[in-house]
Formats: structure tokens, sequence, C-alpha cells
């Protein structure tokens, strides 16, 4: 009862958090770190080691999400240990001795994968990644109290034609969980798939509309270990089938042009979410808010 109190107590904080813009955007090249832009393209479609953060990278005070700029497209997580912005400053990265005196971490390992809700198509037997591409672009925009990052990816060859793929990631003060959609901007109908990760030893819980992990990522840049949840929650009537394909669990679309759905993310170095069963809970109050 006291945790479901204390979660209740978060839950009000960050509505009075709302008024005013907690959020940020991130885009800048690795050889002019100062300098923040607010568009890149690329005719390559692979500009992973010529930005920051490997890609445009948006966050709220409770996470950090980025997306790939590169074949992969997927999104990856910057955990937090406190409430606060710290793209700024940290650029993903802070030193070791940051990270151990409070500071956020990449817990997160994405590996091959989609990572947390990144976006690919379904031609009816495979997965199709949003590659190779004519052009892939991508815009940073913080405005109100959101922020929210895009990414182009132009002429994907897609069953016997070609697509352009737009991804919006955004997110919102006060709220832990963000909103990825995309776009088919074609003539014709795709079929969009999306999903978690997970790794050997963590904990997943599947659901009719949802997908929740929790435990440690093999990652190997953060300075300490650290149990992260990660959750997916979707509409369930938008999809017509889920596979496991042994390091993700994937949600395929019925045919359209447009998907949303939203991710979300916490870890065991904070106080109130800071289990399995404290983050779905959380989550799941979370999501009745009107």
């Amino acid at each position: 009862m006291k945790t479901k109190l204390f979660l209740c107590a978060l839950l009000l904080q960050g509505g009075l958090l709302t008024a005013q813009n907690m959020t940020d955007a991130s885009l800048f090249l690795r050889s002019d770190s100062t300098s923040s832009i607010g568009h890149v393209s690329s005719e390559s479609g692979d500009l992973y080691n010529a930005l920051g953060h490997h890609g445009p990278a948006i966050e709220n005070e409770w996470l950090g999400l980025r997306l790939y700029f590169d074949k992969k497209a997927a999104i990856d997580v910057y955990s937090k240990a406190n409430r606060g912005l710290e793209l700024a400053e940290y650029k993903w990265y802070p030193t070791p001795e940051q990270q151990m005196n409070g500071k956020g971490a990449d817990y997160y390992k994405v590996g091959p994968t989609v990572g947390l809700g990144g976006i690919r198509l379904w031609d009816g037997e495979n997965v199709v990644p949003l590659h190779p591409v004519a052009n892939r672009s991508a815009r940073v925009v913080k405005e109100g109290s959101v922020s929210f990052m895009e990414m182009l990816s132009e002429d994907v060859p897609y069953r016997n034609g070609k697509v352009d793929i737009l991804v919006r990631v955004t997110v919102y003060s006060g709220l832990r969980k963000a909103k990825v959609e995309a776009f088919a901007l074609s003539d014709e109908e795709v079929v969009f798939v999306t999903g978690i990760n997970y790794h050997p030893g963590q904990q997943v819980v599947v659901e009719e509309d949802c997908i929740f992990t929790w435990g440690l990522h093999p990652e190997d840049v953060a300075a300490e270990q650290v149990d992260l949840g990660a959750a997916i929650f979707v509409n369930q009537d938008d999809f017509s089938q889920k596979m496991d394909d042994g390091n993700q669990h994937l949600f395929v679309s019925k045919p359209g042009k447009y998907i949303s759905y939203w991710i979300s993310s916490a870890n065991s170095k904070e106080p109130l979410v800071n289990s399995l069963e404290r983050f779905i809970d959380f989550s799941k109050m979370e999501s009745k808010r009107k």
C-alpha cells in the first residue's frame, strides 16, 4: 500500500511539472560539440560516427532517447538516477565519476535489434530494415512542453517498390513514457514492425497490449551495471501478430500508413520504480492519466 501511495505522489509531481518545459533536444556534430544543429541529412544514410550520441536525441526529466543514424534506425535509452535534464551538459556520456555521483548512463544494449520501439517493415516473410536509402535526414524540435526527434528514410526498398518512412519520437514534461509514431509517405500501405529487445537473465512480462523487461543489459560503456526496465504499450487493434525471434519481441502491424504506440523505461537506482513490480504498477497507473 505504501508503494502505491508513493507512486501516486510521483504521478502528481509529474503533473505539476507539465506547465514548464522539462524536456530538451540535442543534435550536433562530433567535430563541433558546442554548436547545436536543427537538421542533418546524408545520402549514405549513415552518420553514426559523425554525430554526437550517434544521432538525434531527446529527453525529459525521467529519461533520454536517441535514434541511431544508420541502417538500424533503432531507439536507445539514456537512464537517469535523479530527475533533471542532462543532455546539454553531459552529451549522453557522463564520466565514470559523474555517473557514480548521480548522473545518468547508457545501460541499454540495442545490438542488431529495434531496441526499444524502433521501426522496421514486414514484407510478409521477413523483417525489412530502413536501409538502403537514397537519403536519410533527421531533425529535433523543442517547443511548448514537449521535445521531439524525427528521422526520414527515403526510397527504402520494400516489396516491389520503394517507400519513404518517417519516424517521430516525442517526450512530454511530467510523463515517463514517450510516444513513437511512424508514417509511410507513399501511395501504398505498408506493414510496420516494432518491438522491444531482451537479453539472457532478464525478466520478461508479455501481456496482450504491452511488454515489460527488467534486468541487466550486456553494456560495457557505463561505469557500473544497473538493472534496467523497459516497456512498450500498443493498441492491439493496430497489430496482426506478435513474434519472438530470440532477441526481441516484435509486433507486426496491420497494413496502413500510420502507427503509434508508447515506450517507457526505469532503473534500479530510482527509488520509487526500482523493481519490475514497481515499474509495472507505475506504468499502468500512468497510462490511466487523462
